[in-house]
């Protein structure tokens, strides 16, 4: 849901703040264990030496808020949290077994982050701190990447739009 738009967001975001990444990278070890069979894919963004001079496999997931309203009522950021949790489970232990970091990237579509996109982002916005003078550009990180995230979801709802409007 918006993933690879919001996905180039941040690509872009990690190159203009000099810090090395490859969008889609093929890492090779990234598989559903509970599929039973190989599924190999490559990290929607693979972060050089970010964490402890190992690589960090950066999985991104939109969510819709609404995501198990059903079962469990609403309760603000639940779906978020749920689909990070549920990364870790799928990739961490792949990762680590593989000298690798694993920063599971899940926000939804109001525009919520998860924590660990959180301090993912946060880090990212102390280097462009670092390196700009310019106070201007304080909110830059959170900010472009929520317009990246409202415009997927922008773009999925014209899309269903019928096409006697368009």
């Amino acid at each position: 849901m918006g993933q690879p738009g919001v996905r180039d967001v941040l690509g872009d975001i990690l190159r203009r703040a000099g810090i090395s990444a490859k969008k889609e990278a093929p890492v090779n070890f990234l598989t559903d264990p509970m599929e039973g069979r190989s599924t190999l894919r490559p990290a929607d963004l693979l972060v050089f030496g970010w964490a402890g001079g190992k690589h960090a496999c950066v999985d991104l997931t939109g969510v819709s808020p609404l995501a198990g309203l059903r079962e469990s009522g609403f309760v603000a950021g639940q779906a978020i949290r749920k689909a990070e949790s549920k990364k870790v489970d799928k990739h961490a232990k792949a990762c680590a077994d593989n000298q690798h970091a694993f920063v599971p990237f899940a926000f939804d579509t109001f525009g919520s982050l998860a924590p660990e996109a959180i301090r993912l982002l946060t880090r990212v916005q102390k280097v462009v701190h670092s390196s700009c003078s310019s106070t201007g550009g304080q909110g830059f990180v959170f900010n472009r990447l929520g317009f990246a995230i409202q415009k997927g979801v922008a773009a999925q709802l014209v899309a269903r739009l019928p096409a006697i409007l368009m």
